[in-house]
């Protein structure tokens, strides 16, 4: 299962496109409410989590997680000890973890970036604590990848579903949905 994690605050395009590419590969994708079931985003669009993070722990069942950005979605994922759980699960199993726009400062913040190529939202990047500052819009270091913000969402979709399936899938979504990016 991969756990897309919704705190009040969160960028909607950056949690929805990816999440919408995901379940098109027809990955299984949980969307999880980070102290409520019904997350409201930074545009005040509401969005029902399948499940919330008091319902969940990190387990052999996890096979990644994807923190999007927005403020202030970004600082209340930090402050949430599941989301912690998890990322640090994610690190020590090699597993993907995924961060766009602002969330990328939490990897920062954990010393996860600690000699990897990472990107963020403008402004972000003294967050990034020990990680080389990439240049484009979409970064994979690893078993991390991270994104600039919501511009870019349909090509951090895509990295994901390349990363937890396959280069060919992805390319047939996008030429599914006619992405020319």
């Amino acid at each position: 299962m991969i756990y897309l994690f919704l705190a009040e605050g969160f960028e909607e395009t950056e949690a929805i496109a990816p999440l919408d590419i995901l379940r098109r590969a027809e990955l299984e994708v949980a969307t999880v409410g980070v102290g409520r079931k019904t997350v409201t985003g930074s545009h005040g669009i509401s969005v029902v989590a399948d499940v919330m993070d008091c319902e969940i722990a990190p387990d052999e069942n996890c096979d990644g997680i994807i923190l999007p950005g927005g403020l202030p979605g970004t600082l209340n994922l930090e402050k949430n000890e599941t989301v912690q759980k998890f990322i640090e699960y994610a690190n020590e199993n090699n597993l993907i973890i995924a961060a766009i726009c602002a969330a990328p400062s939490i990897l920062g913040h954990k010393g996860i970036l600690e000699g990897k190529e990472a990107v963020c939202y403008d402004g972000f990047e003294t967050q990034l604590f020990g990680a080389k500052i990439g240049t484009t819009r979409v970064c994979r270091d690893g078993n991390i990848i991270t994104a600039i913000g919501a511009g870019a969402a349909y090509e951090f979709g895509f990295a994901l579903t390349e990363a937890f399936s396959t280069k060919e899938q992805a390319k047939r979504i996008k030429d599914s949905m006619k992405c020319t990016q």
